[in-house]
């Protein structure tokens, strides 16, 4: 072998770093495994021939440390502060109120990150070169921890961009993902060794240990979210310096949004949470950052914590139990959702027996069969879920689930939706979607038929009472009193609920149908748009597509359903039965005591429910907000009013009670 020259080794290793990021950082690999590990072993056969071109910083050099004799304490250079946290949304609106208190008149923008639950840690580059990593510890000292820092191999030893500061030291989180805690339990049982509890444990147990040969057999993770003593940066902003740490080759926490009102955090905080099942690494909550860092600097820190950032966080509540059996059940939109059926388990102060599974690709990525043993969470307001197997508990042979061709209720065919996830049964007319859409009809959002619930559906369906939604609209008194729990007066109570529904209007018509994508506040804006269904049908798709808040795929939905056969049968139905198919004189802006007008509601109601007042605003032409501002017109205060009625008064925003709301609409 001829001797390469320095800098042809350099490009070697560089691009292996290259690969190194687009596997580890990007997950996006561009190599096979076999042509990485070739370019791995040229480079180390010319290390080893040549021992003057190695450097410290080399891809090959990732184990290159003996163990060391102990973890020595090093104070940090910019102390690791805590976090303030909090578990509930009011809290985080009172945060919010401080933070605006503190920079009067300023536009501030608000960062959602994950909280990933894994071990604090800063690591430390000069020239681009990594040198030294540490642990949390107290804020104060913590434990040097560079010889195993360097066996993670998302953490670069060398940054990728020549215009790194000369100082980067960055803050970040040490985490194991549940595959690979799942994997690494099944190695320690097969060697007759200790399995381990939780990701959280052995993250903590593996980077504190001595030899950097055991640390590198455990399969450890970093996401990086922040900065301790730097030299000059350029970004001025969170969103910008997370771009940055990219740049450089460093794996940024992901998913980061940001918004302009803690409204919008709020309302992302929970459609976050609502998803947190699809992630492989665990999570304990969110983190709420100002994203300015002179307002940072201007709202500095208490003793203990920064006051430019807060975690939301939520309970979580662990259980070991076994998988007995999955199902599948069916929705009314036909999506055919696998449940796990479990033996029964305490968890947060209640026996849980199901969990969902949430979509056929969860089994598969999770690896999840009946008969194994399994973790399951519960989170905050999330459903209980399956975090991982105990793959090491699996004993002998256990089938795979195999998820059904055929819908279980009517044989059809399944198909998986196209771009997506979920696999649904494409049959209208499958008895399983009936009886849920029928459900959802007589819901409270919907038609509002009071009476009809889930036990009286399965008798009425199971007799062939009612096979259509106008079949309801049909029904005597002598079909129903000889039904199980009915008699003659629940019989009468329930078919004046049903002829009272004939008046909800266009509105909630349209959410009760069940079409896809058309949720409530969907579907009262259709109704107030259009007026009646027969301007509606008259569309085109692209003239729905151009309704602000509807878009092509709500379009394309709504006006495949109306032109379908049995769109077309439900409507001519319905319309037979004296269903109104126009807009109600309540879904119509009434007067102009409401026209215009922005309310928020607070405090515990008597009268009506959030949604049932919310939707009264919109039906009068007001708007309903969720926090006091300067631009509130009313605050309609229940019980037990807190924050923002003392805003509102400090605003002087007229305050009604619901008695005070109720005489409004009746002017």
């Amino acid at each position: 072998m001829t001797k390469p020259t320095s800098r042809e080794v350099e490009s070697l290793r560089d691009e292996i770093r290259d690969h190194d990021r687009k596997y580890f950082v990007e997950a996006a690999p561009v190599i096979s495994d076999l042509e990485y590990d070739r370019l791995i072993d040229r480079l180390r056969e010319i290390e080893a021939k040549y021992p003057d071109l190695q450097t410290p910083e080399s891809p090959t050099q990732r184990v290159g440390e003996q163990a060391v004799e102990n973890l020595e304490s090093i104070e940090h250079r910019v102390p690791m502060l805590s976090i303030d946290n909090t578990y509930s949304e009011e809290e985080v609106r009172k945060y919010a109120d401080r933070i605006a208190k503190l920079l009067p008149g300023e536009k501030i923008e608000w960062v959602v990150e994950l909280k990933i639950d894994g071990v604090a840690a800063t690591v430390i580059y000069n020239k681009g070169v990594l040198i030294q990593a540490l642990t949390r510890g107290n804020g104060i000292m913590g434990d040097d921890i560079t010889h195993n820092i360097r066996t993670v191999k998302d953490v670069p030893l060398r940054l990728r961009s020549k215009s790194t500061p000369e100082l980067l030291e960055i803050r970040g989180e040490i985490y194991m993902k549940n595959s690979d805690l799942v994997e690494l339990n099944h190695q320690q049982e097969q060697q007759g060794e200790s399995v381990f509890a939780n990701t959280r444990n052995v993250t903590a147990g593996s980077i504190r240990l001595l030899d950097p040969r055991k640390c590198a057999q455990r399969p450890l993770h970093i996401f990086c979210h922040g900065v301790g003593e730097s030299d000059e940066l350029q970004a001025k902003t969170h969103m910008e310096f997370l771009a940055e740490l990219r740049n450089f080759g460093l794996p940024a926490t992901p998913f980061v949004e940001c918004f302009d009102s803690i409204d919008q955090v709020l309302v992302h905080c929970d459609q976050l949470i609502s998803k947190l099942h699809n992630l492989d690494f665990e999570v304990d909550g969110l983190v709420i950052k100002v994203n300015r860092f002179d307002q940072r600097e201007k709202l500095g820190s208490t003793a203990k914590s920064p006051r430019w950032v807060i975690a939301y966080k939520f309970e979580k509540y662990e259980a070991v139990t076994r998988l007995n059996e999955i199902r599948v059940q069916i929705g009314k939109t036909g999506a055919v959702t696998p449940v796990a059926e479990l033996e029964p388990v305490e968890l947060a102060g209640t026996t849980v027996s199901r969990a969902s599974l949430h979509n056929a690709e969860e089994i598969v990525r999770k690896d999840i069969r009946p008969g194994d043993t399994v973790v399951v969470e519960k989170a905050g307001k999330i459903i209980p879920h399956i975090v991982r197997v105990e793959l090491h508990k699996r004993k002998g042979k256990v089938a795979k689930f195999r998820f059904p061709a055929l819908c279980p209720e009517c044989g059809t065919q399944l198909r998986k939706d196209e771009g997506g996830v979920y696999i649904r049964c494409p049959n209208f007319s499958c008895p399983a979607q009936w009886k849920e859409r029928l459900r959802y009809f007589a819901s409270r959002n919907a038609m509002q038929i009071e009476g009809l619930g889930e036990a009286l559906i399965d008798q009425l369906i199971g007799q062939g009472l009612v096979s259509t939604y106008g079949d309801l609209y049909r029904l005597k008194e002598n079909q129903l009193v000889p039904l199980e729990r009915m008699g003659k007066k629940s019989a009468q109570n329930l078919l004046k609920q049903i002829d009272a529904s004939r008046k909800r209007g266009l509105g909630r018509l349209l959410n009760a149908l069940s079409i896809r994508h058309v949720g409530r506040n969907v579907a009262l804006l259709l109704a107030k748009k259009f007026g009646n269904i027969t301007n509606l049908r008259r569309c085109s798709m692209d003239e729905l597509a151009k309704v602000d808040e509807i878009g092509e795929i709500i379009a394309r939905s709504v006006y495949n359903f109306l032109h379908s056969s049995h769109g077309e049968e439900i409507i001519s139905d319905l319309s037979a039965v004296g269903v109104d198919l126009e807009v109600e004189a309540m879904e119509t802006p009434q007067g102009v005591s409401l026209s215009g007008k922005t309310f928020v509601v607070t405090g515990a109601l008597e009268q009506y429910t959030r949604d049932e007042i919310h939707e009264l605003i919109a039906q009068h032409g007001g708007r309903a907000a969720s926090s006091v501002s300067k631009r509130t017109d009313f605050l309609v205060a229940g019980k037990n009013a807190g924050s923002k009625l003392r805003k509102a008064e400090q605003l002087s925003v007229k305050v009604l009670t619901e008695a005070d709301f109720a005489r409004m609409l009746e002017a």
